[in-house]
């Protein structure tokens, strides 16, 4: 097997993301001929304690979106430093250029420029060895898919009223096969395109994130419709939902109120209204139910809520620091894994690692500003985890991510779909 090639090249240029918005790509060839690509996409909710995204602020391009700096420092400084790396020192590669960036957050290099390098560097190693990524993270052939969670419902600012709540998923999981899985999840979607035609007299919107445009500001109100499209689908008992509070979105650091059905009320409120939806409906998980400082309302959240996994995002953001002190103040039941929000291959590795050992369920997800291509969905096959966070099932980059997960199942002889079904809290 082979255990050395050297980087030979780094290049990089500007993209777009699947909202238009511009990106880092950065392409390292090694000595061998193989070529692996990276890019970094970004989210609408973003952690304050995430990696630096470096953007020029020129208004007069792309609203000031562009990323041609980045593009400069990713081959004029990190290029130089990487040629005639091992591309299978992953740890080696990432070091170096924390250590070039020299800040806490990578703000001097961009965490979008060290992060499409990680990728790109990541991919190159695969590529040589001449196997997928998510092989090689996972050292051989995988067993199982995880379970694709769709965000169907979005929540945000609209018309007339605020629906707090960022995301609403459902969890296709009462099947082996993740072809079944998937295709139950496009049923159920048309389904609850009718549903909510019905329910409001007209057809919903495409939201940002590509779901439906929340119908209420009640999020009760939402997951019943939901329900309801599920029913009509005959998979009641085989789907489960799943929510996105992204709360620090929602939170006056002011007066320490959260905003809730057009009304504001505090954390311990908030907690109590969560914990009678997971009476009321079975939900998976409960992601960024609270504001991301509030460490003993996340603490209070898990010992309250005992029918749902509470995860952090935001409180988290990938960062092993984060992860430690959640661990020790019972602040969460997992975290979500965007490696991108810490910047690179390694730091998110080690985060991983971090939960695996301690129990934490680790949850890889996409940011909305999507690329085709994205390495979390190597992340998700590769370290065999339950279930992973996708968006609606419309649009091409997520279109992609479901392709994903059925063609690695078919590549792999025996693989499943995972069964969460012992991870349940309902």
């Amino acid at each position: 097997m082979l255990t050395e090639d050297r980087i030979a090249s780094v290049r990089a240029q500007q993209i777009i993301d699947c909202k238009c918005r511009p990106a880092v790509e950065v392409v390292i060839r090694t000595e061998s001929g193989a070529i692996g690509r990276g890019a970094a996409p970004t989210g609408t909710s973003v952690g304050m304690y995430e990696a630096f995204v470096l953007r020029d602020g020129n208004p007069s391009s792309y609203e000031g979106l562009t990323v041609h700096k980045a593009v400069d420092k990713a081959v004029k400084l990190i290029g130089p430093e990487l040629v005639g790396m091992n591309v299978f020192d992953q740890r080696a590669i990432d070091q170096r250029m924390i250590a070039l960036d020299g800040s806490p957050d990578k703000r001097n290099l961009g965490g979008n420029t060290i992060y499409s390098t990680s990728i790109a560097a990541f991919r190159a190693a695969a590529a040589a060895r001449g196997i997928p990524l998510y092989n090689y993270i996972a050292d051989g052939d995988i067993k199982t898919v995880p379970v694709p969670c769709f965000n169907v419902v979005n929540g945000g600012r609209y018309e007339g009223f605020v629906q707090a709540f960022n995301e609403f998923l459902i969890v296709p999981y009462g099947t082996e096969s993740v072809d079944y899985s998937v295709e139950m999840a496009v049923a159920i979607f048309h389904q609850l395109c009718k549903v909510l035609t019905e329910h409001l007299g007209h057809k919903p919107q495409v939201a940002s994130s590509y779901g439906y445009a929340a119908p209420s500001d009640d999020p009760e109100v939402i997951l019943e419709l939901m329900s309801e499209a599920i029913d009509r689908c005959g998979f009641a008992g085989r789907v489960a939902f799943a929510l996105d509070c992204a709360s620090s979105e929602m939170y006056d650091k002011k007066d320490g109120t959260y905003l809730l059905k057009g009304t504001r009320v505090s954390g311990d409120e908030l907690i109590a209204y969560a914990k009678s939806l997971t009476e009321k409906f079975d939900l998976v998980f409960i992601e960024d139910l609270l504001d991301e400082n509030d460490w003993l309302g996340y603490s209070k959240a898990v010992e309250e809520l005992k029918r749902t996994i509470v995860l952090g995002d935001d409180l988290t953001v990938t960062n092993l620091a984060l992860l430690r002190r959640a661990h020790q103040t019972r602040a969460v039941d997992g975290f979500i894994l965007k490696p991108n929000q810490v910047g690179t291959v390694t730091e998110a590795m080690d985060a991983y690692q971090f939960a695996k050992e301690h129990g934490m369920i680790a949850v890889p997800s996409g940011r909305s500003g999507g690329v085709v291509d994205d390495v979390v969905m190597d992340f998700s096959v590769g370290l065999h985890v339950p279930f992973q966070k996708n968006g609606a099932p419309r649009s091409g980059e997520r279109i992609e991510k479901l392709n994903f997960l059925m063609r690695a199942s078919a590549l792999n002889d025996g693989c499943r779909l995972y069964d969460i079904k012992p991870l349940l809290r309902f």
